[in-house]
This record gives C-alpha cells, sequence and structure tokens, in this order.
C-alpha cells in the first residue's frame, strides 16, 4: 500500500481532502455528473481512499452479521473463514475496479461503456442503480429501527411518533450528503470514521463479558454446501454491494497514482473495520441464542439489550452514523448509475430522486414489512448475481486493456467503444439466467420461482443439500469473467489499435 505519490502530499496521509487551498475553500454543490474529470481537479493520493470505504464499512451492522452468518447452520470457525474470506476476496475485487477510475476519470458505470458499449451499458446501470437503491433504503431503515429501540429503552417514546422523527433526521444526512457531492462525502466520512471507530471500541469492551467461549465453541459444525452458502452471503453483504460503485471515488485521484495502492487501500480501508465487527459479532450471537433470533427482526437495535442505559445514547450516535456513512455513498452512486441508465437531468437532481424512493422504501420496512431478515436476503442473493457477472465482465475488460480509457469515446455511440457489445450483454443475460437458477430463498415469498436448475442439474431440487449454497452468485461471476477472457481479446486489441479520438469529451 506504499506509493511514492504519497510523501509528495504536504498534508501526509491523513489528509483525505489533498491541498490546503481544497479544504479552505467553501463548499458547493458538487457539479461533476457523468462527466471526466481534469487533472487540475485531481487531488489526494491512493491512501485517501481509506477514508469513504472505513467510513462506509464501519456501521456496527458489521456485528450483526455474525447472528446473520451462524444462521446458516455452521460453527464459529467455519463461519469466521467464510467472512474473513467472503469480506477481504469481494473487497479486493472492489480494488480492482477502483483502478478503472483512476485510468478513465469518469464514474464506475461510465466507465462500464468501454465493454458494454455506450447504449448497451444501459442495463448494468439499471441494474445497479437498483442495488444502490435498495442498499441505501436499508441502511436508513436500520438506523431508524435502532434509533427508535434506543429510545424506547430510555422511555423516551420508541413508537411511530420517534420512528417518523428519526427517519425525517437520517434521510436528511443521507440526502443532504448525496446531494452536495463528493467534498462533503470525503469530509463527513473522516468524522465518521474518527467517531465511529471510538464508539465502537467502547461497545466491544462494555459487552465483552457477554461472550462464553464455552458456549461459542459447542456450537456444531455445518456442512460444505452450508459453508458455501455462508461465504456468498459474505460476499453478497459487503464487497460485491459496492463493486458498482468502486471507481466513483478514485477518479479523483492523480493519474500518476499507484495502482497497487488503490487496489490495497480500497481493500484495506473496507475491509478492516468489518474483520473486527464479525469476529466479535460471531462471539456475541454464538454466546446467546435469545440475541442470535432477536438480530433477525431488529439487527441493531438488539445490540441495545446488552448495553448498560448509560450507552444507550452514544450508541444511537454510533449506529447512525454508520449506517448513514454507508448511505451517503449508496446515494451519491445510485444518483450516477440512474444518469448512466440514460436520465437526463444535474447530479444532485438525481440523488434527490433516489432519496425519495429511498424514504419511501423505508417507510414500508419501518412500518409495514414483518420480516427484514428474510428480505434483506432475498434481494442480496436476487441482485447479487447480474451484479457479480457484471463485475467478472468488467474486471476481465479492465485485465484485457493494456492503455488507459479512450475518454472521449465513453460518450460516443459511434467511437471505439461501440453503442451496442452483444457479446458482453448476451453474458450477463446468461450469466444471470444461469445464476438465478442456483439460488434459493425461502422467506422471500416473491423468489420461489428461484432455484429452477437445482432438480435438472442433479443438485437436490430447492429442498436439496444445495439449495442454499448461492452457487449462483459464483457462476455468474466465473462465466462473465472467463467468458469474456475467452471472447473479446480482439475485440479490446481492435479497440486500441485506433488513433485517440479528439481531446473534447461531449456533453453528458
Amino acid at each position: 500500500m506504499t506509493d511514492a505519490q504519497d510523501s509528495l502530499d504536504p498534508l501526509g496521509p491523513s489528509d483525505p481532502l489533498g491541498p490546503l487551498d481544497s479544504r479552505a475553500r467553501q463548499l458547493q454543490v458538487e457539479t461533476h455528473g457523468l462527466d471526466v474529470i481534469g487533472d487540475d481537479e485531481r487531488k489526494g493520493t491512493p491512501r485517501t481512499l481509506f477514508w469513504p470505504w472505513f467510513g462506509a464499512n464501519v456501521s456496527v451492522l458489521g456485528l450483526s452479521y455474525g447472528a446473520f452468518v451462524l444462521g446458516f447452520g455452521i460453527s464459529f470457525w467455519q463461519a469466521l473463514v467464510a467472512g474473513v474470506v467472503g469480506i477481504v476476496f469481494s473487497f479486493l475485487l472492489c480494488g480492482f475496479v477502483a483502478v478503472a477510475g483512476k485510468r478513465g476519470s469518469a464514474p464506475t458505470m461510465v466507465l462500464s461503456r468501454a465493454a458494454y458499449g455506450v447504449r448497451g451499458n444501459r442495463l448494468p446501470s439499471v441494474i445497479s442503480w437498483m442495488l444502490t437503491v435498495g442498499w441505501e433504503t436499508v441502511l436508513c431503515a436500520l438506523a431508524t429501527m435502532a434509533t427508535a429501540t434506543v429510545f424506547g429503552r430510555l422511555g423516551w417514546g420508541g413508537g411511530t411518533g420517534t420512528q417518523v422523527i428519526a427517519l425525517i433526521v437520517v434521510a436528511g444526512l443521507t440526502v443532504v450528503g448525496g446531494v452536495m457531492g463528493f467534498d462533503l462525502i470525503m469530509r463527513l466520512q473522516t468524522v465518521i470514521t474518527v467517531v465511529t471507530g471510538v464508539l465502537t471500541v467502547v461497545y466491544i469492551a462494555l459487552v465483552a463479558d457477554h461472550i462464553h467461549w464455552s458456549t461459542v465453541s459447542a456450537v456444531p459444525a455445518g456442512s460444505a454446501q452450508e459453508f458455501i452458502g455462508a461465504l456468498v452471503f459474505m460476499m453478497t453483504g459487503f464487497g460485491l454491494g459496492w463493486v458498482n460503485a468502486a471507481a466513483d471515488y478514485s477518479r479523483y485521484l492523480p493519474r500518476t497514482s499507484s495502482s497497487r495502492g488503490v487496489i490495497g487501500w480500497t481493500t484495506f480501508g473496507a475491509s478492516v473495520a468489518p474483520l473486527l465487527l464479525l469476529v466479535f459479532g460471531l462471539l456475541l450471537a454464538g454466546s446467546s441464542s435469545t440475541l442470535n433470533e432477536a438480530v433477525a427482526a431488529d439487527p441493531i437495535g438488539a445490540l441495545t439489550t446488552i448495553l448498560p442505559t448509560w450507552f444507550l445514547v452514544p450508541f444511537a450516535v454510533v449506529a447512525v452514523l454508520g449506517l448513514v456513512g454507508g448511505a451517503v455513498l449508496d446515494i451519491y452512486s445510485s444518483g450516477l448509475a440512474l444518469l448512466s441508465a440514460g436520465i437526463r437531468i444535474p447530479r444532485y437532481l438525481a440523488a434527490l430522486v433516489d432519496g425519495v424512493l429511498m424514504i419511501a422504501g423505508a417507510v414500508y420496512i419501518v412500518f409495514f414489512a414483518d420480516d427484514f431478515l428474510g428480505q434483506f436476503m432475498g434481494f442480496l442473493t436476487t441482485l447479487g448475481v447480474p451484479i457479480a457477472a457484471w463485475c467478472g465482465i468488467m474486471l476481465a475488460d479492465l485485465l484485457l486493456r493494456r492503455r488507459d480509457y479512450d475518454e472521449g469515446d465513453l460518450y460516443r455511440p459511434h467511437g471505439r467503444y461501440g453503442d451496442l457489445a452483444l457479446t458482453p450483454l448476451l453474458l450477463t443475460l446468461a450469466a444471470t439466467a444461469l445464476g438465478w437458477g442456483l439460488v434459493t430463498n425461502s422467506a422471500a415469498s416473491w423468489l420461489e420461482w428461484q432455484g429452477y436448475l437445482l432438480d435438472p442439474l442433479g443438485l437436490g431440487g430447492k429442498s436439496g443439500s444445495w439449495a442454499y449454497a448461492n452457487l449462483g452468485v459464483l457462476v455468474a461471476l466465473a462465466l462473465g469473467f472467463l467468458g469474456t477472457l475467452a471472447l473479446r481479446r480482439g475485440r479490446v486489441r481492435e479497440q486500441e489499435a485506433r488513433e485517440p479520438s479528439p481531446a473534447e469529451v461531449p456533453a453528458v
């Protein structure tokens, strides 16, 4: 993660904004949308990527994943291995995608046009938009429920009125961050990183005496299929939920930034907090079946049941800030994905539209939905399949390229990247169809149609041992990656042999 450029930064590696003048200038609404970031606006070093990625993933929701993964019927050690591998590997994929940002200066779903074509890329852009809007909705709802639970324990309410106020506050913070854009997000994530990091350590110290190793170690081991299911769930719950936005922040780095530094700091910043939280979450959930079951209904609020009363307000702060940190990045990237899907409005209006949808979705989850965990897992696996297919195609396309992107042609339907690339689109559709046939989720009735290939392929059908292994995500990722390497090498070489396009980038 060392980088020669880091030593040139006058503020040192801890400054997320670069030169002093960028910190001194007044915050303004970011005017950039899908356009290329000019060299004069590029700033920071790969180390600055630590702040947004850590701040977005330091949420105490990471503790709840301990209960989620044990729910697959595996032991502590199996859950630990599945969690570590799933988290690190999936965020490593984000690191690779982030390299495209500094090589192409544009948002992730614009860089994806190099593989899919300018208009062909609208399909993955819509899928990306749905995933990021879904995630910001889930995080907003969780923050609302956690606040209401804390207030209820303190005797300050906790009913519908409290939930409404909490929703307004959480949604307000998220929407303002998304609308204002990059500079405010980078500053906000720095604050969130420090505050939530300190308070999370305090939380761990306060509840450490609730860990009973004898109970944890007695949890029986599960089958290989259950282990794989847990592993895939961790991948979709962490890195695969971010790959479609991974270049949105690295695009502001100077072109000379180290690619290894971009990969390393993205992976490290995103992984370190979830890894620590997962370990402690596994110990807590494995020590108490009551807590384990409560987390399924209220993933954040359930964690307050083992806290002393005096720490409930600080816990509410760390819970809300951690969840807002993730939601802010999601709403920023969902706005960019909406634009890349073909909607012609300013970026800040796109973020505002997504904010309205987020509030509507959060209202449904908080006030009407009965089973949070089942719907959440169904959402992750269903959209995780096409996103995994896109990720495989994007990574293979990036691996095949020897030159930086031709930025102008990313916006020209008649440029080197074309308008509609059939091979990647067909690969995405085929990988998605195959993947959906290999995943199931019995807790979400609207997904009962999935798993249609488990019986024909001799995997025991929808009630067999492979039903919940979620193989479809891994299959979609592999098919997208290997298919692109096999079928697109010649096309990429042809693209890179062309003369550079005119320097100016078309208006978007």
